[in-house]
């Protein structure tokens, strides 16, 4: 991280009034001030006005990357003009460096990563020790089920149709999930899940 700007040229113009050395320096430490690593300042330009009692600080920043920031603030006297101005251009340069961050960050999905799933039947967890080799794993193959609305018959029969063991659908007469499946004496049952 940069913690202090390469010396970037800062030419100060008081308009109005003569300028003090003590103002000249205040102005050099506060652009010296501003501690951030981006935008880098490649030249700063600050313009110091008076206008009927009215104290203007204004402060132009040529960054890299075409990046200008500026900002201006009338104050009680020109020093809390000049530090009120350099507050704003800090916050600015802070919002420069938060719109980069944001737009460089990975997005959400880019940054899931998908771990592959194994299933292991009950006798490697009750006995880890015994097998000199790693578990092998049983296969679970994922499938796509799309729920559909029909009656209960027309479920029974796609049932028999089919080779799965149940069938899930929503209840064209009550609205409600129901899964009919084939017992094991043969005949058919349902269950209703959100009933």
């Amino acid at each position: 991280m940069q913690t202090a700007n390469a010396n970037p040229l800062v030419t100060i113009t008081v308009r109005h009034e003569s300028v003090t050395d003590a103002l000249r320096e205040h102005a050099q430490r506060k652009i010296e001030g501003l501690h951030l690593d981006y935008p880098r300042i490649i030249e700063a330009k600050v313009i110091l006005d008076v206008q009927k009692n009215r104290h203007i600080a204004e402060i132009i920043l040529f960054c890299a990357n075409h990046i200008t920031i500026e900002a201006h603030t009338e104050g009680a006297d020109m020093y809390s003009a000049l530090d009120t101005t350099a507050d704003k251009i800090a916050r600015r340069m802070r919002k420069h460096k938060t719109r980069l961050l944001k737009k460089n960050r990975p997005h959400r999905n880019e940054s899931i990563r998908y771990l592959e799933e194994s299933y292991f039947t009950e006798d490697v967890l009750d006995h880890p020790q015994e097998s000199e080799q790693d578990p092998v794993p049983y296969i679970v193959h994922p499938e796509n089920y799309q729920i559909r609305t029909m009656y209960k018959e027309d479920a029974v029969m796609e049932l028999e149709l089919s080779d799965r063991p149940f069938v899930l659908y929503r209840s064209a007469r009550r609205g409600c999930l129901t899964i009919v499946y084939r017992r094991k004496d043969g005949e058919f049952a349902s269950l209703d899940i959100d009933g």
